[in-house]
């Protein structure tokens, strides 16, 4: 709780100020300092925002922007000396040395001169850094108030920063000394299914192979300025055959995993369900979207929101199987699986809080193993712990799940646009239980997470390379 000075601003008034009079201000610049600048400035100067380029750079790490430690000036100015009422007149500033993220600078503002004619003064502005070094220095004038002004001080909400960037790369790192899997890619006849498979070349992941009509290929990378050097293209007549193409691939090991393209999912999934011709195993086939949420604090794993409209009970244990498989590859143990209904408790109105509890008894039977399931959970006290304990739930997986059951499709694909749309998530899509992994992803989703599922796709391809020689 603030102390009763610090609940309001009041300002000094021309007639209290005398020469030699001082305010200071101490501050610790921190990297959400920097982003909150470059988002309010438009300054993304790659100096301040780009760490690679920066360490290219004079400075060889990131460095705070010049003008930052000038609104320090400004904010002692506003608040507190002379405070409320200022109003700046002019600003001479000198800067010495760069600020970098942990620095910690002290601000003093002085009084060297009073003009009685015109209520201004002339003040010396000082910045040194946790060394002692001068960072900036320079005068100001301004135009002093001549009232007593006392306002309650405004506590504006924080400001929370969430990386895309930094969380892409974190997602692509699971994939981290993998050698790329070759790929095929089911039509890619548009700007982003086709930059999808050449980002992930770039990022090691994969070796793309493209399979559709080469000249609409050809023509959407010159038109996107993308470079197909090396790349292998199957031509095809249409997207039923590319489909059919791929999956052909697939089957004869030519590939080890396969990608929608801008094709229909029904195309793609025809051929992959074929009962001659494609990929099918024992397994019930199954979508998994892999989330990483800004306001979640591990990843989330959604499940089915793509392939399984109305899943009978029996579906449900193999989607909850394939899941919990793909979180073992992952890396994740015991992963805590919430079975989503609109309540949390067992009724025969609706059918899929009876699902849940029987899939619950079902992994005590062994029926469905490697995982921790609860249900039926709705969807708050499934990832918020305060909203399982408001509701007297006791639960290892309320609060913190790792993968969401949802009961059918509709609901699945609306949670996860959702929280694509609504809360930044980033998204990354795979098809399990088939012979090879299959990225599904929407033809509106972008090359960032049709790259981000291929590093998943390449985890799975690994893990089958290692199963295969044991």
């Amino acid at each position: 709780m603030q102390t009763p000075a610090l609940q309001f601003i009041e300002n000094k008034t021309f007639d209290e100020i005398q020469v030699g009079d001082h305010a200071q201000l101490v501050r610790t610049l921190r990297p959400g300092d920097i982003h909150l600048f470059a988002l309010m400035s438009g300054d993304v100067n790659p100096t301040h925002v780009d760490p690679e380029f920066a360490r290219s750079g004079q400075f060889r790490e990131v460095v705070g922007h010049s003008m930052w430690g000038s609104t320090l000036i400004s904010s002692i100015l506003g608040t507190e000396f002379p405070g409320p009422g200022t109003v700046y007149v002019s600003q001479g500033l000198n800067f010495w040395r760069p600020v970098g993220v942990g620095d910690t600078l002290t601000v003093t503002v002085t009084c060297r001169q009073k003009f009685e004619h015109n209520h201004h003064l002339l003040l010396d502005c000082l910045c040194i850094n946790q060394d002692g070094l001068k960072v900036i220095d320079g005068t100001a004038e301004v135009q002093a108030p001549t009232e007593k002004i006392k306002r309650p001080r405004v506590d504006l909400p924080e400001a929370h920063f969430s990386d895309r960037e930094l969380r892409y790369r974190h997602l692509l790192s699971i994939a981290d000394g993998l050698s790329p899997i070759q790929i095929a890619v089911a039509h890619p006849c548009d700007a982003e299914s086709l930059r999808g498979p050449l980002q992930a070349r770039e990022a090691g992941l994969v070796e793309p192979i493209l399979v559709g009509p080469e000249e609409r290929i050809r023509a959407v990378a010159e038109e996107e300025g993308l470079d197909l050097t090396g790349i292998r293209i199957v031509n095809t007549i249409h997207s039923v055959q590319s489909a059919e193409f791929a999956v052909a691939m697939a089957r004869s090991l030519e590939v080890e995993a396969l990608m929608k393209g801008s094709l229909h999912t029904d195309e793609l999934m025809s051929a992959v369900v074929s009962k001659d011709h494609g990929l099918r195993t024992a397994r019930r086939l199954s979508h998994v979207f892999l989330a990483d949420v800004p306001t979640y604090p591990h990843p989330l794993m959604i499940t089915d929101a793509a392939i399984n409209i109305e899943p009978s009970l029996e579906d449900k244990m193999h989607i909850i199987q394939n899941a919990i498989d793909l979180a073992h590859v992952l890396g994740l143990n015991e992963p805590k699986v919430a079975i989503l209904s609109a309540v949390e408790t067992v009724t025969s109105k609706i059918r899929s809080t009876i699902d849940a509890a029987a899939l619950c008894k079902m992994a005590d039977r062994g029926q469905i193993k490697g995982g921790l399931l609860d249900g039926p959970l709705a969807f708050d006290n499934a990832i918020s712990l305060v909203a399982a304990k408001t509701k007297g739930i006791r639960s290892a997986v309320a609060g913190n799940a790792d993968i969401l059951v949802v009961p059918d499709l509709e609901s699945g694909n609306m949670v996860a646009k959702q929280l694509e749309y609504l809360a930044d998530a980033l998204m990354a899509g795979v098809v399990l239980g088939a012979r090879v992994p299959i990225v599904l992803t929407s033809r509106a989703d972008t090359a960032e997470t049709r790259t981000a599922s291929c590093a998943i796709a390449q985890v799975m391809a690994h893990k089958r390379r290692e199963e295969i020689r044991s």
